[in-house]
């Protein structure tokens, strides 16, 4: 407590404080407390019990003759370290092998691990996701980009995150049970997860201040990042420097166990490979970036210091897409294939380029082409989704090669507003969407432009998945759906019912009603009236 005495007997090591000190650099008696203590308690028992680090010699000043030949004998051996008296363990405390008449493993058998059972594999169908005959369907979340806390008011208002840790502690808000997060998204209404690393490692960045840490005191929660640390050097914010050719084991083990529980329960996780916020905004975004060249010890080639526009902003995007740079290249490659190899077995996880992108169409032809090569050396056939602003995605559907390896489009970042006219921002302007939509001031879309959008491009690509991820998304379910769109956030549908829908393709009425629309397999038809 404060203002107590603190005392320091038989210490070997530097000295600092005001204490008491005695018998500094000796050997004191007893030599173990806790001996010493055993002894009292249990007499000469506690001899046979007594297990410490032998010492032959002595440190007398004047030995007689017969001592110093036995001392000058002994110095010939090197000292018998701890760690080699503990190694040694099993030569002087020797453990029988005899079973006493206990069973042995052999005799006891081992009890066969119970297997889970998985629900039927999502896949593409006839232009649609489904597991077996239904339609895929559900409510989705994202995760937390950078704000938390593990106090009681932080963890009140967090979402789920698979990435997120906090050391010794489980729960909301903390390091997620994702045993029980999939559990709860299987019995409610939410399956799909929208998943992307974190902007930043620690919660001190959450300042959104560009300063270099003094130190490596950093704050939980922490959103974990998909590279490892080096042990080396001092990153931005005080850790050591990330190694971008090595992975963290952990972040991915976390996302390939919510994959393997999302095949089990019916879910979807949707991973997006790359996080397009820390290379444009606000400074802060880009000052703990792995890719940084401060930040690793790859030598990724971007500008230190950093070149802040207005000593603030940062627009570094053009030289992260920037895919004929060698060294960047070649660890964009290797990222890439990683977020493939993760999920090999997976059927649940669908692969994005990226959240919030608005990047350039040399890129995701990259992207693309590296998932081609790993498709074609592994055999392996994950879902790939182009998400991505309209320009870029219409141009990679019109290149014969790169369509080829996509599954399913996203219409995310642009949409058609309420009038008809087209949101439709174009990539690689280095503009986030937010940007983007503060100078182009979109209106509001509408149900019948929605199921325009998604009807277009099934017409368009009719084995390929179209869904709507834009503007009010959530509530345009059932647009999404009758246009034909996968992974609409309608509820209550019979499985049968759920089952022929995904057999059906959008028809016209006889009699043109905007409020009317309908899904029809020439055998089967399904009518939706959007004005109730």
């Amino acid at each position: 407590p404060p203002g107590a005495q603190n005392w320091a007997f038989g210490t070997w090591a530097q000295f600092s404080g005001n204490g008491y000190w005695d018998m500094s650099n000796e050997h004191i008696q007893p030599r173990s407390l806790y001996y010493a203590q055993l002894n009292d308690r249990l007499g000469a028992d506690a001899q046979k019990r007594t297990i410490l680090l032998p010492v032959e010699s002595e440190a007398s000043s004047s030995p007689p003759v017969d001592v110093a030949l036995k001392l000058t004998k002994l110095a010939s051996k090197p000292l018998l370290t701890l760690s080699t008296f503990i190694d040694d363990a099993a030569a002087h405390t020797k453990i029988s092998l005899a079973n006493n008449g206990s069973k042995t493993i052999d005799q006891l058998g081992v009890e066969k691990p119970i297997v889970p059972n998985k629900v039927l594999g999502m896949e593409l169908k006839n232009g649609v996701l489904v597991r077996g005959e239904e339609l895929v369907l559900g409510n989705r979340n994202s995760v937390q980009w950078w704000n938390g806390s593990s106090r009681p008011h932080g963890i009140a208002g967090s979402k789920g995150h698979v990435t997120r840790f906090v050391p010794g502690r489980e729960g909301k808000g903390l390091t997620d049970n994702l045993d029980t997060e999939t559990d709860n998204m299987a019995k409610g209404s939410t399956k799909i997860l929208d998943h992307n690393y974190g902007l930043w490692y620690d919660r001190r960045r959450d300042d959104h201040e560009r300063i270099r840490r003094m130190d490596g005191e950093v704050w939980a929660p922490f959103y974990e990042l998909p590279f490892a640390r080096s042990g080396k050097e001092k990153a931005w914010d005080g850790l050591s420097k990330y190694d971008l050719s090595k992975y963290n084991l952990w972040y991915w083990d976390r996302l390939k166990q919510f994959a393997d529980l999302a095949d089990q329960k019916g879910l979807v996780l949707m991973h997006q490979n790359y996080f397009q916020h820390n290379i444009i905004e606000a400074g802060a975004h880009y000052a703990d970036f792995p890719w940084r060249t401060a930040n690793n010890i790859n030598e990724t080639g971007f500008p230190e210091p950093v070149p802040y526009a207005g000593d603030k902003r940062i627009f570094m995007a053009e030289q992260f897409y920037d895919i004929d740079q060698p060294a960047r290249r070649k660890l964009h490659t290797a990222y890439i294939r990683q977020c493939l190899d993760n999920f090999g077995s997976n059927n649940s996880v669908i692969q994005f380029i990226s959240a919030e992108f608005t990047g350039p169409l040399p890129f995701v032809q990259f992207w693309l082409d590296v998932i081609k090569d790993w498709k074609k050396e592994t055999g392996k056939h994950p879902l790939i989704a182009l998400s991505v602003t309209k320009d870029v995605q219409d141009a990679i559907l019109a290149d014969p090669k790169r369509a080829e390896v996509v599954d399913i489009v996203d219409i995310r970042y642009w949409h058609y507003q309420a009038d008809g006219t087209a949101y439709a921002p174009k990539g690689g302007e280095s503009l986030a969407p937010r940007q983007h939509a503060r100078l182009l001031k979109p209106k509001k879309t509408s149900f019948e432009q929605v199921y325009r959008a998604v009807a277009e491009y099934r017409t368009k690509f009719p084995q390929k998945a179209v869904i709507y991820s834009g503007d009010n998304f959530d509530s345009f379910g059932w647009a999404s759906l009758m246009a034909g769109g996968s992974l609409t956030n309608v509820s209550g549908l019979d499985p049968k019912i759920l089952a022929k829908a995904s057999q059906m393709k959008p028809f016209s009425l006889a009699k043109a009603n905007d409020q009317q629309y309908g899904l029809s397999s020439g055998k089967d038809f399904f009518l939706y009236n959007a004005s109730t």
